[in-house]
């Protein structure tokens, strides 16, 4: 069956929902229509700046996470598709303050490609750039390019903000940025396929009685499918590989994010959240924090990620310092 969208011309669909984000928080951010970013509505000054982006359809990531704690800058492609390296490198600009600018990138080849090339351009500015790349898609990390980048982007972005903010160098907020993803996995499953705004016709069809396992954010059928059933049944096939990956076990504590893909409920998302920590509880993990909600979307794909952050005291004071976004606020 067709799903139906509340959209105007599918065209505007970027531009109208990033001019309704500043409007509907105009004391923390703004929009550059001209190049589709979203910027600190009061820019920072003297810290390192941060930049992410991508496609568009995975709202609030990254327009929502812009503000004190978290990203100077968000730039906004089409649904499922890079921003430019011009988009890039005008928010590259935009969000030096003369220490440096921090690329969070996902590990899809047209962002890092083109994150790529405006660093190069902004290095003609005599701005240093660095990049972390977040890859931390367990289903897809055996391929030749490595893991998709999801959900523990949310993680980079958080800690790397407050680091930035406490004034660590650009040197020192890269670094920190790589050892989040590398101490990070996600896995996802879709109980229902997403479909493009204005198109809506699903990316894939499933059957009723199976389940989409190791999906992917734009909409990537996933790596295997395996038989619909109760919840807490399919939350243990997303936790225990993360746990056997990272090697957790008895006295290890994590950040665990239990992500909506777009249509999920959150009374479902809840029931997935109980089932995470009395799984991780039965290993001997302890949940330092958690994160619960839809934070990184596939549109309207209805399912859910789970992403485990191997923490510690220092990651910890990161995570918990403030931030105010739109989207996330503590």
């Amino acid at each position: 069956m067709n799903r139906r969208h509340l959209v105007n011309d599918p065209d505007h669909v970027i531009p109208e929902a990033l001019e309704g984000l500043e409007l509907s928080h105009p004391s923390l951010v703004r929009w550059d229509p001209g190049a589709n970013l979203i910027l600190r509505h009061s820019p920072a000054v003297h810290k390192v700046g941060l930049i992410s982006g991508g496609g568009s359809g995975h709202e609030p990531l990254h327009a929502g996470f812009v503000g004190t704690g978290m990203l100077d800058v968000a730039v906004a492609g089409a649904v499922f598709a890079s921003p430019t390296a011009l988009q890039i490198q005008t928010g590259t600009v935009a969000a030096d303050s003369g220490r440096g600018v921090l690329q969070v990138v996902k590990n899809y080849t047209g962002d890092v490609l083109n994150f790529q090339i405006a660093a190069e351009l902004a290095a003609e500015d005599h701005i240093e750039v660095q990049s972390v790349r977040v890859d931390d898609d367990l289903a897809t990390r055996p391929s030749l390019v490595g893991g998709r980048g999801t959900a523990a982007v949310i993680a980079v972005e958080k800690v790397c903000g407050a680091a930035a903010e406490l004034g660590a160098d650009l040197a020192q907020v890269a670094d920190l940025g790589r050892r989040v993803v590398s101490r990070s996995r996600t896995l996802s499953l879709a109980l229902e396929a997403c479909a493009h705004p204005g198109s809506g016709t699903p990316a894939f069809e499933l059957p009723a009685d199976l389940v989409e396992f190791g999906v992917g954010i734009h909409g990537e059928r996933g790596v295997s499918r395996m038989p619909y059933g109760p919840a807490d049944d399919l939350v243990d096939q997303l936790v225990d590989p993360l746990l056997a990956d990272l090697e957790l076990g008895s006295g290890d504590a994590v950040v665990a994010i239990v992500n909506g893909l777009g249509t999920l409920y959150p009374l479902e998302l809840s029931l997935a959240a109980r089932r995470t920590h009395h799984r991780l509880a039965d290993r001997g993990v302890s949940v330092a924090r958690s994160l619960v909600g839809s934070f990184v979307t596939s549109v309207d794909m209805k399912g859910l990620s789970i992403t485990l952050v191997h923490s510690d005291d220092a990651f910890l004071r990161l995570w918990d310092a403030p931030v105010r976004t739109p989207n996330l606020t503590w």
